[in-house]
């Protein structure tokens, strides 16, 4: 089977770099969706990074936009703040502008000081000794989801184990009622998702139709927590912190979204990108199985390998010159995390796979700087304990087919990937 998608994959690089290197970069839009549903983008940026690592398109479903594909330039941009706005009211952070009169704030689409203070409403979730208790917790549950896998069956990695496992942390951060967690799968995936007759809602209004009813739901839990002395759930946090409790509904939905999101996708689709890097890479997934320690280096690797959010966005606040190119006021720029995390120039060997990497932290995939992503410890915590579980139960879980990857230029996600645990 290896074998098989194998050449198929060859097969499809080698069509999409003989394209990527055949068309003018005045034509290239690397931001595409269908090359990350295809994963063929990879030799877009190559090019970019070598040809033109700050580039312009001109004309995209999103509109014209830059890229900024090599890692260093990425962390300028990143901690320019001067100059490139993170702001709701400007676009927000992906190549793709919400219609105006629905944009929302969260503290990762503010600038400074409102981003600040109400990032750190959360941050006690985050703490050391938080996570220490959340640990507990986690293992029993990743257990549990792992001794009721079928064994010799095929079955989706994504669904029985990504989603119910980070659905399952979700609520456990909310205090969301348990039987109506998979309702935070969905109402990640109606956020992030791109509307189309093939995407999880067909129009733009039957997105926003899903997410009031996402925000009519929290307000009902909302205000039970206001009136109820001060608990450990991040609901309860802002409802009871001086810079969140007075949000208006913009605000609060757009908080409540950023949660649901960074909580769900980013793990569940490293989780499942776990899995399948290792069926690439057989030899690195038979060193961890004999040196089950190098979890500690493996979980930052393939966090890295994956980037499960290809890009962040900025909005130029003035006119700026940046690596010679001209940028305008009111200009979107893209940093391309997925680029940035297999440039030649800051990371040894970027398209290997290393579990045992030297500096296995050196990326890009939770930002940088005062945006970084808030929630970086328990992502690591939950991949490493699941890690842990698996390698206690099984010698290999393989991988049988090509995933189904999301049709999206900012998730780069797994919507299947077909799996079977030999008996």
């Amino acid at each position: 089977m290896h074998g098989t998608i194998d050449a198929v994959q060859d097969a499809n690089q080698e069509a999409a770099r003989k394209h990527a290197y055949s068309i003018p970069l005045a034509e290239m839009n690397p931001g595409d969706p269908e090359l990350f549903r295809s994963d063929s983008f990879w030799p877009y940026f190559d090019r970019l990074r070598k040809e033109e690592p700050v580039h312009y398109c001109r004309d995209s479903v999103f509109g014209p936009y830059w890229s900024v594909t090599k890692y260093n330039d990425i962390m300028d941009i990143e901690t320019n703040h001067a100059v490139f706005s993170s702001a709701a009211s400007l676009g927000g952070i992906t190549i793709r502008d919400a219609p105006t009169d629905l944009r929302r704030e969260s503290f990762i689409a503010m600038d400074q000081p409102r981003h600040s203070a109400q990032r750190k409403t959360v941050a006690p979730m985050f703490t050391p000794t938080h996570l220490d208790q959340l640990a507990i917790s986690i293992r029993q549950r990743s257990a549990e989801c792992l001794d009721n896998l079928p064994v010799n069956d095929v079955f989706d990695f994504v669904d029985q184990v990504s989603i119910e496992l980070t659905t399952q942390m979700l609520a456990v951060l909310f205090d969301f009622p348990w039987e109506d967690r998979r309702k935070l799968t969905r109402w990640s995936d109606v956020a992030t998702t791109l509307p189309g007759p093939d995407g999880v809602v067909a129009t733009e209004d039957d997105r926003q139709v899903e997410l009031l009813d996402c925000a009519s739901y929290f307000a009902r839990l909302w205000k039970d927590r206001i009136n109820q002395p001060p608990k450990s759930d991040l609901l309860s946090m802002m409802a009871h912190a001086d810079a969140t409790r007075d949000m208006d509904p913009k605000n609060f939905l757009g908080n409540l979204i950023l949660l649901i999101v960074g909580g769900n996708d980013t793990t569940r689709n490293t989780m499942s990108g776990s899995i399948y890097a290792l069926s690439q890479h057989p030899g690195q997934y038979r060193k961890l199985r004999e040196n089950p320690a190098l979890i500690d280096s493996f979980v930052p690797e393939v966090i890295r390998w994956q980037t499960p959010l290809a890009h962040m966005r900025r909005t130029a606040l003035e006119d700026f010159e940046f690596r010679g190119k001209q940028i305008r006021k009111g200009d979107k720029v893209v940093m391309w995390y997925v680029s940035g995390n297999r440039d030649e120039a800051v990371i040894d060997r970027p398209y290997e796979f290393i579990i045992d990497r030297a500096r296995p932290r050196t990326h890009l995939s939770f930002g940088f700087g005062i945006h970084r992503c808030v929630g970086i410890r328990l992502a690591e915590l939950q991949l490493k304990i699941i890690w842990e579980e698996i390698l206690k139960r099984f010698d290999n879980i393989e991988v049988v087919g090509e995933p189904k990857r999301v049709y999206s230029s900012f998730v780069k996600g797994y919507e299947t990937l077909p799996v079977r645990i030999a008996g």
